[in-house]
């Protein structure tokens, strides 16, 4: 499994300390220096089950300044918001857990991420 965080967030942290506590094989990933592009964000969405606004942190200043608040959540913006995660990272939710089982969770909190183990 592996697990996408930002070590600034407090979710990030905690989500990790519960794997730990749980004896996980996982594996980290910095998103902010590592970055999915956008065919692996389609994935991670796909494996989600969800769409990219979804996972898009539009509290985030990257998100005023791309005007995301007015941007259509349709089929035909998909691909512009999922450049818009690939290109501005920071907005991309976390933390986000890809399952052993091909799933992923968005694991915020703890049973997020009990579920995620469970995989």
């Amino acid at each position: 499994m592996e697990i996408w965080i930002n070590p600034a967030c407090s979710k990030c942290r905690s989500a990790i300390e519960l794997l730990d506590g749980a004896g996980a094989e996982y594996t980290v990933r910095r998103y902010l220096e590592d970055v999915p592009g956008e065919a692996e964000i389609r994935e991670v969405l796909e494996r989600l089950g969800l769409e990219p606004w979804d996972i898009t942190r539009t509290q985030e200043p990257e998100a005023a300044e791309l005007g995301l608040a007015d941007w259509a959540r349709s089929a035909a913006s998909r691909d512009r918001w999922i450049a818009a995660l690939a290109g501005h990272p920071r907005l991309i939710q976390r933390p986000i857990i890809t399952a052993q089982d091909g799933t992923a969770v968005v694991a915020r909190t703890e049973e997020a991420v009990r579920d995620a183990l469970g995989r």
